[in-house]
């Protein structure tokens, strides 16, 4: 599983980002490593310098074998809450989507489908 990690000028962090980012999702995303092909992260500070609540936003892209991408947001104070939510997000798309995948996949071997 590939994992690219994006920041906008507003978002400092660097390596120990990318870090934190690429080993968090390899912990969620651990049992699907076989159907996740690539995690593409975007982290943003949507009023920059002015602050504010929420205004931490981190979206994930992740691209499943054989399938369209799943996106994800998730807004929060601070970057950590943001990349955690985000991460918890897409984690439970995924799972959800390739249960959906599984169901369908059963039901045509079964003839019901």
């Amino acid at each position: 599983m590939q994992i690219q990690v994006n920041t906008d000028h507003n978002v400092k962090g660097g390596d120990l980002l990318i870090q934190y980012v690429k080993g968090l999702l390899n912990d969620s995303l651990n049992s699907f490593m076989d159907e996740v092909t690539r995690v593409e992260v975007y982290i943003s500070d949507e009023n920059g310098p002015k602050g504010g609540s929420d205004d931490l936003r981190c979206t994930m892209e992740a691209r499943i074998r054989g399938m369209q991408p799943i996106a994800v947001t998730h807004h929060d104070a601070n970057i950590d809450l943001a990349i955690a939510g985000a991460a918890d997000r897409i984690t439970r798309s995924v799972r959800k989507t390739l249960e959906k995948r599984r169901e369908v996949k059963l039901s045509k071997e079964r003839g019901l489908g």
